[in-house]
């Protein structure tokens, strides 16, 4: 039986526009989801919230209408550590698609080389409390010195208030760190608040942390077209050419405000990457270093 979805839930753009922004050949959308479908994967029964179906075939759908060529696929926490769903849309897409998984100290080497072998290339540590319970930092720090074996970096997800506690175990991960949505800074505070300049610092310090410039829609205070994100986005892009990434977030979960048409968030790319070299670094050459080598 397929689960309904939460009464006030946002669905997916049903028919985002075709991006005036022509993406460079190779384009990477480096951060997406996939949900269920439901029943065949269901939702994991500790969630904090229950979506709309978002399968692997309209993310390809997706990825073909906006001119990208490939996706990474990051574990929604809707389905908890239940990987299922993740690992089949990385299979069904071949070598153009690549995962960021979600796992726990039960996790076994062989269910590791599993999904190494299905595209996984990293796993992810969630610190919103919003959205998973608190994961002690032991626990976290035993998976990076599993995971580390197989190349794999880690994704953290925090917000900027959460920042300056957490520089310590950052700091001590052994591998690559890619920041989701550069830390979720409070963009009515401007960029040179200390939050955001701690953000910038702890990657100034640690040649080995990455950011994900993505999420204008989730970070603006302003509403479409995301205009007060632009100079954050641009300046980590400006100081980190070689660190940076950038996706969709389609199917866009837990978005409130209103559902943002992901055409128009690719013609947000050149505000913040204003040249075709800084275009190429973001959307083809560092994901595919990152994900691909």
């Amino acid at each position: 039986m397929t689960q309904p979805m939460d009464p006030d839930w946002l669905v997916f753009h049903p028919a985002p526009k075709k991006p005036d922004f022509q993406l460079p050949p190779g384009a990477v959308d480096a951060h997406c989801h996939v949900f269920g479908p439901s029943p065949e994967f269901p939702f994991a029964p500790e969630r904090k919230y229950t979506p709309c179906n978002a399968g692997k075939d309209h993310l390809f759908a997706l990825r073909d209408h906006l001119g990208f060529a490939r996706n990474v696929i990051v574990q929604a926490t809707c389905h908890g550590r239940d990987n299922r769903a993740m690992m089949d849309a990385c299979r069904a897409a071949g070598d153009l698609a690549r995962g960021v998984a979600s796992v726990g100290t039960e996790v076994t080497d062989a269910e590791l080389v599993e999904m190494h072998e299905a595209g996984v290339r990293g796993v992810r540590f969630n610190f919103v409390k919003r959205l998973v319970d608190a994961t002690p930092k032991q626990v976290f720090m035993g998976i990076a010195e599993r995971i580390v074996k197989l190349g794999w970096h880690i994704v953290v997800y925090f917000e900027a208030a959460d920042l300056e506690e957490l520089v310590p175990f950052l700091e001590s991960l052994p591998t690559t760190i890619v920041v989701d949505h550069m830390g979720r800074p409070d963009v009515t505070k401007g960029t040179s608040h200390p939050d955001f300049q701690r953000f910038l610092q702890i990657m100034q310090d640690n040649s080995n942390i990455w950011s994900k410039v993505t999420c204008p829609e989730r970070l603006s205070a302003e509403g479409p077209p995301y205009a007060d994100v632009v100079p954050f986005a641009a300046e980590v892009v400006r100081h980190f050419p070689d660190r940076v990434l950038w996706g969709t977030d389609w199917p866009h979960p837990n978005m409130k405000s209103h559902m943002p048409d992901d055409g128009a968030l690719v013609d947000w790319i050149p505000l913040i990457a204003p040249t075709p070299e800084l275009q190429h670094k973001l959307l083809v050459e560092n994901p595919m270093r990152l994900y691909w080598t």
